[in-house]
């Protein structure tokens, strides 16, 4: 089976959970290659149209696995090959953008939602899945919190709260963020910015808690790579994550009050727990290779 990746490639590499879901798919036997978008708008995407369709020839995929909105888009306007369409959050989210991931929808052979709210207000009635983006477990070892603050130069005694990206990300509302952190003496709030991943691993180890607040989301990855870490996640009620966290000792969801958010974390530095989150994910089947083979059951249904 041969399918070809469609993805924004404007920032010269895809996304990270892209890149690692093709892993797992070529580890699964399928064989993957990227046509990366590099343009920026309706008309930066539509400029594409004329190479993507030359790639096709070149390469000859059986299926087309397009990824977000305005990719879905390009990939649906040439007709010679099914395409999969999987949407992640901004392309639903955003008014202006969903308008033109419904017309995807329309012209896909088959739609994957990261959420079941994103599909609740993508408002498609049939011929789709709810499929969250996998995370590979092996690039989150564990290590002691110990061994991870020691790494960091973190002192043991520190409270430290892990922010869920850049504070100048502005979905991801950061002030709110700051100010529950600010009714807490003596804790710092980290930002989660500029790491590899082996450093996001450290840090997830060595966090006494997650934090996300965002004002929007699909299903993000950085809560279930927490989850992995065994690391205390507190979340307002945002994409998927109180579905992925439900019945997690040390996981709270909160309402949008920057109290309640800090009388959640206050609870989770107290007890000092560590989760059992990465068993969560394995017993919701988030592994990269548990969603490797729902997408290749997909792929050959589409063939079919």
């Amino acid at each position: 089976m041969k399918v070809l990746i469609v993805a924004s490639f404007n920032r010269q590499r895809f996304a990270p959970f892209i890149e690692e879901q093709v892993d797992a798919l070529k580890s699964s036997g399928v064989d993957c290659e990227f046509f990366g978008i590099e343009g920026k708008g309706i008309k930066g995407y539509l400029a594409s149209l004329a190479p993507l369709k030359k790639r096709i020839e070149e390469f000859g995929p059986d299926v087309i696995h397009a990824h977000y909105g305005l990719s879905c888009l390009l990939a649906c306007l040439q007709r010679s090959v099914p395409v999969v369409s999987t949407y992640h959050g901004s392309d639903i989210n955003v008014p202006k953008v969903l308008r033109f991931s419904r017309i995807a929808m329309r012209l896909s052979a088959y739609n994957i939602f990261v959420s079941v709210k994103n599909a609740q207000t993508a408002g498609l009635k049939k011929n789709y899945s709810i499929i969250p983006c996998g995370i590979d477990l092996g690039c989150f070892p564990f290590q002691s919190k110990e061994d991870a603050r020691n790494a960091l130069g973190w002192v043991m005694d520190e409270k430290k709260v892990l922010f869920a990206g850049a504070f100048d990300n502005a979905v991801k509302n950061s002030a709110l963020a700051k100010e529950a952190v600010s009714l807490l003496p003596g804790v710092e709030l980290v930002e989660l910015k500029g790491y590899s991943r082996q450093q996001i691993s450290t840090l997830m180890h060595a966090a006494d808690a997650f934090l996300m607040t965002s004002f929007s989301e699909g299903s993000p990855q950085v809560v279930k790579e927490a989850m992995a870490c065994g690391c205390p996640i507190v979340s307002v009620d945002v994409g998927d994550v109180k579905e992925v966290i439900d019945g997690v000792d040390g996981c709270y969801a909160v309402d949008r009050d920057a109290r309640r958010i800090a009388d959640a974390l206050e609870n989770v530095m107290t007890s000092g727990i560590r989760t059992t989150g990465r068993d969560r994910i394995i017993s919701l089947g988030l592994e990269n290779m548990k969603v490797a083979e729902r997408l290749i059951s997909i792929y050959q249904s589409v063939i079919g």
